[in-house]
Order: structure tokens, then sequence, then C-alpha cells
């Protein structure tokens, strides 16, 4: 029997409601050694306050060591084995615009990028534009056409994009042109089998129609494609846990994680203040609510060490709002660490705060990473998080007699 059987077999009706707030990228480093982290250097009066009620630990997204993209992140977060469930990002990006992807289909998240004469990379965001430029280059991409299949290309927001080739006999087993890194070219698409193979033949053909479209249009004069993926077959949360989820979140991608699982995506403006009063309006429809908080992680990413503290203090802030609800369970995690100091995602595992009358504190006084390495859920696979959280909210029934 495997976790999901045990969950379908065990999950009981209840009037129990659970949050879980996502801070992307929430976990951290110290600058200089001994020093603390960001969520250790934030003033974070209630996430102390829930650390004092609730249990800490810190979780692992995937395995020891491995450092996970934003969706096995949220996966595990919500359950689903991100190594059972592999999801290619673009997948995730077309189902966050709403982007109706068919069995012909394989999306692919794009990256409007800045390249030199030389076509070497010297911002992989472009500068994060505007997305009201992001639009007017997506209908230029619009225009090319590569014969025996159709091109949609559709802007998410700042530099994202999505590319779906709609046609047959595609494969989505293709390598990212994103080299990750700046002072190199873009690279090359290429195929793992002879279906993926015609799928980058179709890539590079369209990347290079790019770059002369584009060429004139820095800081937005290239593209990086990642995330090659088709539809997958993945069970919902309704039927796994019995829940009707919500999703409240502002950026496309994480939308598109909630749809893959079931989650309805609900309006939730533009802001975490936003978010949190579309909480409150919809606290009697639903069970279980996502929240999602992206700027912890792009201030990491940015490095900007201080900018993190300040999300992190803004994220704080709200917390009471939530609380004055009445969850039964309330969860503040993230789906990945983003260290300032290394600018990306890291392996490190994840803080961790899990609050419920039924919870049994483990004396800790700080919500940081220290605290969390001696909470009482230890250092957990993020894919056991859901049990816990059912658990506490009275929807988990005995194991055996």
């Amino acid at each position: 029997m495997n976790t999901h059987d045990l969950v379908r077999s065990l999950k009981e009706p209840a009037n129990s409601k659970i949050v879980l707030l996502v801070a992307d990228g929430l976990g951290g480093l110290p600058l200089e050694p001994g020093g603390l982290t960001e969520l250790e250097t934030a003033h974070t009066p209630n996430l102390d306050a829930l650390a004092r009620e609730g249990t800490c630990g810190l979780s692992i997204p995937v395995l020891p060591g491995i450092t996970p993209g934003s969706g096995p992140g949220h996966l595990g977060l919500f359950g689903y084995d991100p190594l059972e469930y592999q999801i290619g990002r673009g997948i995730l990006e077309a189902l966050g615009i709403n982007f109706p992807v068919g069995p012909r289909d394989v999306a692919v998240r794009g990256n409007f990028c800045t390249v030199d004469d030389q076509g070497r990379i010297t911002d992989r965001r472009a500068g994060r534009p505007t997305t009201e430029r992001c639009v007017a280059m997506c209908r230029k991409l619009a225009e090319i056409r590569i014969p025996g299949v159709e091109l949609f290309v559709e802007p998410v927001r700042e530099h994202r994009f999505v590319l779906v080739i709609r046609g047959d006999g595609l494969g989505d087993s293709v390598n990212d042109t994103d080299p990750q890194q700046i002072g190199v070219p873009p690279l090359p698409a290429q195929g793992a089998d002879e279906a993926s193979r015609r799928t980058a033949e179709i890539v590079n053909a369209f990347v290079a129609e790019a770059a002369r479209i584009l060429r004139d249009d820095a800081p937005t004069n290239m593209v990086t494609l990642r995330g090659f993926a088709r539809y997958p077959n993945i069970e919902t949360m309704q039927s796994l846990y019995g829940l009707k989820a919500a999703a409240i979140a502002v950026y496309p991608m994480y939308k598109g994680l909630a749809r893959l699982v079931g989650m309805e995506v609900v309006e939730a403006g533009s802001s975490l203040e936003d978010q949190i009063e579309t909480l409150r309006k919809l606290w009697e429809q639903y069970d279980f609510f996502f929240l999602h908080f992206k700027y912890t992680d792009s201030t990491g990413e940015d490095g900007n060490f201080p900018a993190k503290v300040q999300m992190i203090e803004r994220l704080d802030a709200e917390i009471p709002r939530i609380r004055a609800l009445g969850p039964d369970v309330f969860i503040v995690t993230g789906d990945h660490s983003t260290p300032s100091k290394l600018r990306s995602h890291s392996w490190h595992p994840v803080p961790t705060v899990l609050w419920s009358h039924a919870c049994r504190p483990d004396g800790l006084e700080k919500f940081g990473e220290r605290q969390c390495l001696r909470g009482g859920l230890g250092q957990f696979q993020a894919k056991h998080l859901m049990l816990l959280a059912m658990a506490h909210a009275g929807r988990l029934g005995k194991y055996g007699a």
C-alpha cells in the first residue's frame, strides 16, 4: 500500500479548515560564518508566537542534497512525491495562465533575456521588464511560423512567457536552453528520442527567428526555454484528501500548480493584503487554502539580503489577520530555500511551523533555521506535511485494529 492508498482509506470528513502559507524560497544562509540568516535577522513577533504555540521543524523538499525547482517543491508540500510526479515547468506556466493544453501539445516556459553582440547572456531575466513589455515582445514572437506545427506564444509576467507547440509526433524529453549562468550563449535544444528530436528542431528554429526579431529590443533581445512538458495524469486533492481546496496566488506558475492538483484558483488581487482579504471573503466556502507569497524568493534570487528580510517582515505583519479567521491548522513554510548569499534555489531544509489546538509545543521561542532544527517535527520530507495537516485537522482515522 502506498501513501496515497493509505490516505484514501483513512480520510474522514470534518468541518475543520487548513491554511498552508508558502513563503517561496523562505530558507536562507548567513552572509558571514556565525551570522544570522534572513529569517533569523527579521523581526517576526507573529511567526515567533506561532512557533511558541505550535510545532516546528525543517522540511526536505525532495531528498537531502537535492536542489528543487518550484514545481517539485510545491508538489511535495501538497503531498505528491516529487520523484514520482515529475511535472515540467512549461505545463505549470501554461495552466497558470489558464491556457487550454491539449493532448498534441508540448508546453515550455520561456524567459526573455539580454545578450551582448556576441550572443552571450548578460542578464538571464532581461532586467525584470514590465509585464506590458513582455506582452509587446510576445506579440512580436507570435509572428513566427514553423511548418507542420502551430505555435502559441503567451505572456505570463515580467520576463516570463509560455510557448506551446501543437502538432503530431512531438516529444518532451528536451533539455533546457537556459544555461543558468551569464557570460555564455543559450544552449541549443537537443532531444533524447526521435519525437523529442523533432521538438528540438522546431525549438531551435523558433529561437533563431526570435533572435532575429528581437535583436534591436534590448534588454529583451533573446529568449531561453526550459521545462518542456506534456499534460500529466495526476489525482486531485478532492479525490485524495476529500478537501475542497482554494488557491490564492498571484503569480501564474503557482496557479498552474494548484490547477494541476484540482484546486480552484480564485481571483487573488495583486498583493499579499489582497490575498488575505480574498481568504477572508471565501472562508466559509472551502476546507483548504493555499496562499503563496513570492517575494521571499525573488529577493533571494536577486542576492538582496536586506530586501528579503523586509519581505519576511511584511509577511509576518499579516499573520494576525489569518489567525483571526480561526483556522484549525495553520502551516507556514517554503517550497525550498533561496539564500541571498547563493542568489539561487538551494538544497537546504526549509523552516516549517505547524499550529493547531492539537499541537505538542516543542519549547521554541523564535521561528528560524537554527531553532527549527531543534523542533518537534525534526527534519522530515515535505511530502509528509499533508499527513500532519490532515491528522491535526481531525481528518484521518485510525490505521489498523
